[in-house]
């Protein structure tokens, strides 16, 4: 136990760290499994979030909240805004997509560049979640403790619109079959576009809540679009479930992981998505398209 208590800080980060990466990578496998959208824009609108919340707090909880939702907001209309731009090109395949969305992310980050500066930013949190906090017999960073539970909290309001609401279910048998849901009055388009909006909006918030974890740069959105990626190939195209899983374990190989096994951590989760891409047979959307 002794030696055990020695690494629940780093699995405690790495719960907060998973979270941080399943709200983003939520957002991703929407947007790539339903709307059909490779995003490689998407770790841009997550620094976005990050340098509005940067922007907007200034120690009290109203500014903390208003970063929040301005963050989430912009990211929101950000999707929305992919979602025509990538609208001629959806039967030309995703190769023209992620030339398009990298083009974008490569703008956007250099504007956020020239407006914020080339370093790492920190929000300005209120007093109280500066302190460290006692759990367990460890001492945390207040905010961290605090994510985890907004996070949680989120992740079950997302499970429970994609999995018992009317909006989850259109959204659902847009994957399967896009005529069927046009014949129940549905446009598919604004479907796809309120995906996308939906999408951008997940990774907006993220980069609002988790800027005081991991503050908003350049060198952060290209590390959190790739492991983002990394949870969509691990947790299967278009799974919210599984994306959560495959984040949590994702989070624990990113701290406990540097902490067990520092010479090898950096490998082993492009190993773990090797495996997954040979093993697994790959869904109709990577052979080529819809049927």
């Amino acid at each position: 136990m002794e030696f055990l208590d020695g690494y629940i800080p780093h699995i405690i980060g790495g719960i907060a760290y998973g979270l941080l990466l399943f709200t983003v990578a939520s957002g991703l496998t929407l947007a790539f499994g339903v709307a059909d959208v490779l995003n490689l824009s998407h770790g841009s609108i997550f620094a976005l979030g990050g340098y509005i919340a940067y922007a907007l707090t200034d120690g009290t909880w109203t500014g903390l909240i208003l970063a929040v939702l301005a963050g989430t907001v912009a990211g929101a209309l950000f999707g929305g805004g992919l979602s025509i731009a990538v609208a001629p090109l959806a039967k030309r395949g995703h190769l023209a997509q992620a030339l398009l969305t990298f083009g974008i992310a490569m703008i956007v980050g250099h504007l956020l560049v020239i407006v914020f500066g080339s370093g790492e930013k920190r929000p300005t949190l209120p007093t109280e979640l500066t302190k460290p906090v006692l759990f367990g017999g460890n001492y945390y960073a207040g905010y961290h403790l605090l994510f985890i539970v907004i996070a949680g909290i989120l992740a079950v309001i997302g499970w429970l619109v994609i999995t018992r609401s009317k909006a989850g279910a259109r959204v659902r048998a847009m994957v399967d079959d896009r005529q069927m849901v046009a014949t129940l009055g549905t446009n598919p388009k604004l479907v796809l576009a309120g995906v996308l909006a939906v999408a951008g909006g997940l990774a907006g918030l993220a980069g609002a809540l988790g800027a005081p974890i991991l503050g908003p740069s350049q060198g952060a959105a290209n590390m959190v679009l790739m492991q983002s990626l990394i949870i969509v190939v691990l947790g299967g195209l278009g799974s919210v479930g599984g994306a959560f899983i495959a984040a949590l374990a994702v989070g624990q190989v990113h701290t406990l992981g540097v902490a067990l096994a520092p010479q090898w951590a950096p490998y082993l989760l492009f190993g773990a998505m090797a495996v997954a891409l040979l093993i697994r047979k790959p869904p109709p959307l990577l052979l080529g398209g819809r049927a």
